[in-house]
């Protein structure tokens, strides 16, 4: 059995992790898919000051009240930023990481400097892809029914998490057991970036023939490349 804790990504939430959550827990893995603050269920608690080090320590703390350790960490899109500052925060309770088609940035680095995003929506809080460019780009890939399913629980992201540079002490310093997955369909993050990732990580680098959500196209796939982390 092994504790494994997934990290959604921008737009997201937990329910992402339906059915990848699903196929893990039938093998007898201890599963989390937790929501960060501001995203899907949780948007009512939307507000200024939530960033990418607000999320990661929401992990953290999730890691230390339920007492976990040895846990297989994955981050996916913009959850690898997370999924960073929070490893780097609580080491001793991660044995591994994995970063799925995520973004792994280094210290000082924003979001916009790996990305193009384009056709987003912005207030004050949150921003977010129209419905149309999340329904024709963003899961263009996926099947009708899956496609819409995910429609229907996108959110907006809390804006700091996209805009500000990330705040990172050690990670790259310290040594992590690491799996980078990259989705070939996929524009971002790019190649390039998920490379570099998995040199400075001295990560195991493996490829999805699939786009940006492979938890929701290729569920099974998914499991097996987190399980065997």
């Amino acid at each position: 059995m092994t504790r494994i804790v997934l990290v959604h990504g921008a737009y997201q939430g937990g329910w992402i992790w339906r059915d990848v959550a699903a196929l893990l827990r039938g093998q007898g893995h201890d599963v989390r898919a937790p929501t960060l603050d501001g995203c899907a269920e949780r948007a009512g608690t939307l507000r200024p000051g939530i960033t990418t080090e607000t999320h990661a320590d929401e992990l953290a703390r999730l890691l230390f009240y339920e007492d976990l350790t040895d846990v297989t960490l994955v981050g996916t899109s913009t959850g690898g930023m997370a999924l960073a500052r929070a490893a780097e925060t609580a080491p001793d309770r991660v044995g591994r990481l994995v970063l799925l088609d995520a973004l792994a940035l280094l210290p000082g680095e924003a979001v916009s400097a790996i990305v193009d995003r384009r056709n987003a929506v912005t207030t004050t809080l949150a921003t977010g892809p129209t419905r149309a460019d999340a329904e024709t780009r963003l899961f263009a890939d996926l099947p009708p029914a899956t496609r819409a399913w995910a429609l229907e629980r996108t959110t907006p992201h809390p804006r700091a998490v996209l805009e500000a540079p990330v705040i990172l002490d050690r990670f790259w310093d310290l040594p992590w057991r690491a799996r980078v997955v990259r989705c070939r369909r996929s524009v971002n993050p790019p190649e390039a970036h998920q490379r570099r990732a998995a040199a400075r990580l001295s990560a195991e680098y493996v490829e999805l023939d699939t786009g940006h959500y492979p938890m929701l196209s290729l569920p099974a796939e998914t499991a097996a490349l987190i399980a065997a982390a």
